[in-house]
């Protein structure tokens, strides 16, 4: 392909994104603004802007190569990211938007009142943060290698220069008004050159795909192991989605908490269109592109179509047309995400932190951004590539064994404590966090390996369990203060209470 083109729209993907940013700096001059845009977005701007940062380059890239190389049991990576909305509707949303916090550390010392919990909740946040930040920089560098030809780092430090630059510039305003933008620039992005491919399809007779039968059936050949794998990754993508502090932050902004439901529900049909569209790129991957499996380059396939069944000119449009949304789902998830760390961080060098006093809300989050984004891009140089969809999961299975537990319990439940809370989210994710790693270091194979490799199943009930266990052994812990704040979470701000109460 011509990089030409490939370069043109990366260019007008990077000027439009720092020009909107531009703009939102325009109004962002208070810590509120910076933090959660001073609680004022409306739930059809909240919601474009939540799928624009929801759906990343797993979504984008990675949902599409898995179907590619094992069918269609990997459409349980889709349903999943979507239906945890609905539990984030039910339990979560509203209650979450009236504890008044910026920030899930903020949620947990309002409910329990314990600085200890606030920092183990910070470094839970920062683990998280950077095991999505991880593949969004590394599908950058990949898809500009790909397209442009261009050397893996180019894409990953552009990416990484411009969503900090952004973050830093305008703070929540400058990133909301970027990521609805891009969310429809990424549907655009799919949806506009699969109807020309699949006119081209159609055109060739309509070929059918080259699988097994187990290609087209969910649970493929339905072995203790693939049906283990398979809900591990339900649980972490239904429980997991509610812990991400990135989507919980965004809460945050809006203006209350029928606001916060009505978003969730706008996110819901928003991201349930887009999922549609990648699995066609991988069914017609399966026709087209099949060699992309054997070679390791799966996650390229949404972007080697065009030039396959088109070609020529038509066929590198598109394919620039598919870059520009690519680039735009690397630069939207990871705005997102270190937008959520330098609330995170920045409120702990200005308000707990050595630097207490000295630094204001806003220099902190902004030496944070920079901070937070120096890890991530680090280790996209030094660690091997791995499948985007499948690192993400582990971002999943670790808030969902985490950060899950602590919402549920800490909204629905008056008796969980700070020293409950501790010991599930240390719990939860040492379980999360570590299997995976020991399965990668030791090469486990058989039921062992996939066991620890996706432990979704048994860390989220160790969280729970914990955090359960460790509450009703220190009741006495109890915050004084609980039932004033569970009336506050569960009380609708349209109902006027008696200030006797």
């Amino acid at each position: 392909m011509n990089p030409t083109w490939g370069i043109v729209a990366v260019a007008l993907v990077a000027i439009t994104t720092l020009g909107i940013g531009v703009f939102g700096l325009r109004f962002s001059r208070t810590t509120s603004d910076f933090y959660v845009a001073s609680r004022s977005v409306s739930p059809a701007l909240n919601g474009s802007a939540i799928s624009g940062e929801y759906l990343s380059a797993a979504s984008f890239l990675g949902v599409a190569g898995l179907v590619l190389t094992y069918g269609a049991d990997m459409l349980w990576y889709p349903i999943g990211w979507t239906a945890g909305y609905l539990l984030l509707l039910v339990f979560v949303a509203a209650p979450l938007r009236r504890s008044g916090a910026y920030t899930i550390p903020d949620f947990a010392q309002v409910r329990l009142q314990s600085l200890a919990v606030r920092r183990v909740c910070t470094l839970l946040v920062v683990g998280v943060g950077w095991l999505y930040l991880l593949p969004q920089f590394q599908g950058a560098g990949l898809t500009l290698q790909t397209v442009l030809d261009a050397p893996r780092w180019v894409g990953t430090v552009l990416v990484a220069a411009i969503v900090t630059l952004n973050v830093v510039l305008g703070g929540m305003r400058s990133i909301t008004f970027v990521q609805a933008f891009q969310y429809w620039l990424k549907l655009t992005a799919l949806l506009v050159p699969l109807m020309f491919l699949l006119l081209a399809w159609s055109r060739d007779g309509r070929p059918a795909a080259q699988a097994s039968d187990d290609w087209w059936a969910p649970l493929g050949a339905a072995t203790p192991e693939s049906i283990y794998s398979t809900y591990a990754v339900i649980v972490a993508t239904f429980l997991g989605t509610m812990g991400l502090p990135h989507v919980v932050v965004r809460f945050y902004t809006n203006p209350d908490g029928h606001a916060a439901r009505r978003t969730t529900l706008i996110v819901l049909v928003l991201i349930s269109a887009f999922y549609l569209l990648p699995t066609f790129y991988g069914v017609l991957g399966r026709v087209y592109a099949s060699d992309l499996v054997g070679s390791g380059r799966a996650d390229t396939v949404v972007l080697e179509l065009p030039s396959r069944l088109i070609g020529g000119a038509g066929g590198e449009l598109l394919t620039a047309l598919i870059t520009a949304g690519a680039f735009a789902a690397f630069l939207s998830t990871s705005s997102g995400v270190t937008m959520a760390l330098a609330g995170v961080v920045g409120q702990g060098l200005s308000d707990h932190g050595p630097w207490r006093g000295r630094l204001s809300s806003i220099a902190a989050l902004r030496i944070a951004a920079a901070a937070c984004v120096a890890v991530p891009l680090g280790l996209a140089f030094a660690a091997e590539a791995i499948p985007v969809a499948n690192s993400v999961v582990f971002a999943f299975t670790l808030a969902a064994s985490t950060f899950c537990p602590l919402l549920i319990l800490g909204i629905w439940w008056r008796g969980l404590t700070a020293v409950g809370a501790i010991a599930g989210l240390v719990g939860g994710g040492v379980c999360a966090a570590t299997a995976p790693i020991v399965t990668l270091a030791l090469d486990v194979d058989g039921w062992w390996g996939t066991f620890m490799g996706q432990p979704a199943v048994w860390s989220v009930p160790v969280g729970f369990g914990l955090m359960i266990g460790g509450s009703l052994l220190t009741r006495a812990r109890v915050p004084a203060n609980v039932t004033r704040t569970m009336v506050r979470l569960h009380t609708p701000e349209r109902v006027q209470v008696d200030r006797r109460f």
